[in-house]
């Protein structure tokens, strides 16, 4: 069966699964290897729960005439993803990025939906199966896709726009992720370059942070509009307005608050009126890192003529989930949580700001109820001032440099004089003897409930395989 005849099968009923227990029915199952598992096992289960056909690469697993088999699975479903896509013709935003890129999506695709019907990647499926899973969501009806497009190896990125196909383009940052699949950090900035390399050559635009010297240098001969901090901006507020034209104007803003949440303000230098309107967002994100990320997604709003109004409509409305830049408060503690995924430049980043945000004040205790509370220890006085704590977990996938990198955070952590700092895992472990080292998170959480945190504001860092998550009900 070629893929034009399997894309007919799958217009009868366009559903698609991977996972023998989630079937829709009349779904097509791709029967896909994975590292502990081979969905060629799962396909007779699948037809058995309802899928219409199961797509399989091992002739072992034939069940039937319901049975397809080709010489790849998962490049088949890649084929049909990227047909489907080509078919309806619907406007493609592809986003990566070291730091940022699903924040960013969330926040485009919030604005984008104020004015359009927009489908974007649920979750983190960003990967080569992700990406055709989730353009296989596309429907007639809509207008936009943002597809977040993650890597760890060179070429990926490039695989993933072939599939995707990407009208416009943005790269949120390039720092010193995935070392062990790149190599070194010039390696990273040429994997993230393949979207706009498919972009050049496919006559495509970017969306651009201006500020970002290795973006700019990458972006030669590709249309784009751009975005970026600026020193100061005009102080006139308007809550509403209309874009209108042709070619989106530049977009550029500042930070005007950091506690508890990012505020903002931001204008279009580039309109034609003489008088540049300025308009404050007050946002749920927590860390001013984020303002790139909502200048983004105001870029890709005007483009697409959003009015502002309902840019910052949307923007203030988009609460964080999944452990990124939530904040959070129990019955003792504030938890800044941020620990989906953590590298050095995000690490950086996040510390930075929680070292400078400002710390609500708490009633200071007397004499005889105050705790000292060192470099290592939380206080444990409900009455006592609000502290600031960081608890890190280990940044992973850094290869050879990973001692020296995180060495380098402990160095940070060391100068921000955080009241309390707890750190997780083998790698801050070797690097961290200053302070209380944990090597994994039961370690830490034995810990944690034997001297619970009280009184402080804590930030929670790191990457998603230390599973810091599993310490919140303990704080």
């Amino acid at each position: 069966m070629n893929i034009a005849e399997l894309y007919t099968l799958y217009k009868q009923r366009p559903a698609v699964t991977t996972d023998s227990r989630a079937c829709p029915p009349g779904a097509l199952f791709f029967a896909l290897r994975g590292e502990s598992s081979d969905g060629n096992a799962y396909a007779e289960k699948a037809l058995q729960a309802g899928c219409s056909h199961a797509v399989i690469d091992d002739a072992a697993a034939w069940a039937g005439e319901r049975t397809i088999l080709v010489d790849n699975a998962l490049e088949t479903l890649q084929q049909l993803a990227r047909l489907h896509r080509r078919t309806l013709g619907v406007t493609v935003i592809g986003i990566t990025g070291t730091n940022g890129k699903t924040t960013t999506k969330e926040l485009m695709a919030k604005v984008l939906s104020q004015k359009y019907s927009v489908l974007f990647t649920e979750g983190n499926l960003n990967n080569h199966i992700g990406v055709p899973l989730t353009l296989l969501r596309l429907t007639g009806r809509h207008e936009i896709a943002v597809v977040e497009m993650g890597a760890n190896h060179p070429g990926e990125i490039r695989d993933l726009a072939e599939i995707a196909l990407p009208d416009y383009g943005l790269i949120t940052n390039v720092g010193y992720a995935h070392l062990e699949g790149f190599g070194s950090f010039e390696g990273v900035v040429r994997a993230k370059g393949e979207l706009y390399d498919f972009l050049r050559r496919t006559d495509g635009r970017i969306f651009i942070d201006g500020d970002n010297r290795y973006l700019t240098e990458m972006a030669e001969g590709i249309e784009k509009t751009v975005y970026g901090k600026i020193p100061d901006v005009s102080p006139r507020r308007s809550d509403a307005g209309n874009v209108s034209g042709g070619k989106a104007p530049s977009v550029t803003g500042k930070v005007t608050h950091n506690y508890p949440f990012l505020s903002f303000r931001w204008q279009t230098p580039g309109a034609a009126s003489p008088d540049v309107e300025a308009y404050d967002v007050e946002t749920r994100l927590v860390g001013d890192y984020n303002l790139g990320n909502a200048l983004a997604a105001i870029a890709a709003g005007l483009h697409f003529h959003v009015p502002p109004g309902l840019i910052n409509g949307a923007i203030s409305a988009y609460e964080p989930a999944n452990s990124r830049s939530q904040r959070k408060k129990t019955a003792g503690n504030t938890l800044v949580i941020d620990a989906y995924n953590a590298n050095p430049s995000s690490m950086r980043a996040a510390l930075e700001n929680f070292a400078s945000a400002e710390s609500r004040p708490g009633r200071t205790p007397p004499p005889e109820e105050e705790k000292e509370l060192s470099g290592t220890t939380f206080s444990r006085g409900d009455s006592a001032p609000l502290r600031k704590a960081v608890i890190l977990g280990d940044m992973l996938e850094l290869g050879e440099r990973s001692p020296e990198l995180h060495g380098e955070i402990i160095a940070l952590v060391k100068k921000c004089g955080f009241d309390s700092v707890l750190l997780c895992g083998e790698q801050f472990s070797a690097a961290g003897q200053t302070f209380t080292c944990f090597r994994d998170v039961d370690g830490l959480n034995e810990y944690l409930e034997a001297n619970p945190p009280r009184g402080c504001e804590i930030l929670i860092k790191g990457s998603r395989g230390m599973h810091l998550e599993k310490i919140i009900h303990n704080l």
